[in-house]
Order: C-alpha cells, then sequence, then structure tokens
C-alpha cells in the first residue's frame, strides 16, 4: 500500500474511497478558519490574519492531494472528532477534483491576500473569493453537498475530462458515474 495516493482501496469497492465524515469534518474545520479569517478582515479590517489562513489552507489542500488526505492537518484534526464513527465510504476521484479546486481558490486568495496587506482595494476580490469559499465549505459540512463534484461530474459529461476506469459513488449514493 502506498503511502502517496489520493484515497484507499477498500476490498468491497472497485475505486478508490475516503471517508465522508472525516472529510465533513475536514470542511469543518476550514470553515471554522475562513470564519475566523473573514471576521479578522471584514470586521476589524486585520488583513494578515487571511494570508496566513489561506496560507495555511494552501498547504493543507497541497499535503492532501499531492501526497495523501490522510495528511493534511484539518483531515488529522477532523479524524480525532470522528474516530469512533463508523466508516462512510466515498468514491475518492471526484474529491480529489474538489481538492483541486479548494487549491485553486485558497492559492488566489494567498497571493491576493499579500496585495491586499499593502492596497485595501483588494478587499473586494478576496472578500468575494473568501464567502465562495465560505459557502462551499458551509455546503460541504453541513448538508454533505460537494460543489466541487458536482463540477467533475458536469466537466465529465462535457467531456472536459476522460471518464475514470473506476465508478465512484458519492454521499448518499446521489451520484455516479455512468
Amino acid at each position: 500500500m502506498s503511502v502517496i495516493q489520493f484515497g484507499d482501496y477498500k476490498e468491497d469497492r472497485g475505486y478508490k474511497v475516503l471517508d465522508e465524515r472525516q472529510l465533513r469534518g475536514s470542511a469543518g474545520v476550514m470553515f471554522l478558519l475562513g470564519i475566523i479569517a473573514f471576521i479578522n478582515a471584514f470586521i476589524l479590517q486585520r488583513y494578515i490574519v487571511v494570508t496566513y489562513i489561506s496560507g495555511f489552507l494552501m498547504i493543507n489542500f497541497i499535503i492532501g492531494i499531492f501526497i495523501n488526505p490522510r495528511f493534511s492537518p484539518t483531515m488529522l484534526i477532523s479524524y480525532l472528532f470522528v474516530r469512533k464513527q463508523s466508516r462512510l465510504w466515498i468514491g475518492a476521484i471526484q474529491k480529489k477534483f474538489a481538492w483541486s479546486l479548494g487549491l485553486l481558490l485558497s492559492v488566489t486568495i494567498f497571493i491576493l491576500s499579500f496585495y491586499l496587506l499593502h492596497d485595501v482595494s483588494y478587499f473586494e476580490p478576496v472578500c468575494m473569493l473568501c464567502l465562495i469559499c465560505l459557502i462551499l465549505l458551509f455546503l460541504e459540512m453541513a448538508m454533505g453537498i460537494c460543489i466541487g463534484c458536482k463540477f467533475y461530474y458536469l466537466a465529465l459529461r462535457l467531456k472536459l475530462i476522460k471518464e475514470p476506469q473506476e465508478k465512484p459513488n458519492c454521499m448518499g449514493d446521489a451520484c455516479n458515474v455512468k
């Protein structure tokens, strides 16, 4: 079993999987950090907090995507809370796509936040991107709706990405790759 991979193979599944409970917990941790950054920027005008938190989330996504989600800080924190719960396995491939979109958003916010430190005119784009992240994280955390996964299936239907050999499920078997 390789340490560097996104998801694990289970004997009863023909594709890589991740624990949905742990992913939702991770989204909750990221949501909490995002709220802290948003409050510091929007209410307190302490923009440096956005830089630190977006940088942390960027590193979190890099570790999760390129090494293993199991080692990302938010997944480790989430594991502490859900470790005694039964696992709820879902397909990993669409989650990797969603985490890649999260990485793109966090990198963009991270870069723009450096400009924001010296020029307040960058506040609106940073604020809008932060709100988008918060909404996406809230939907994942509270309702189990992964918008990044929905974009994955849209990209498949539009033939923008190659159909995978593995046919993963998603939360509540709400979608399957056909």
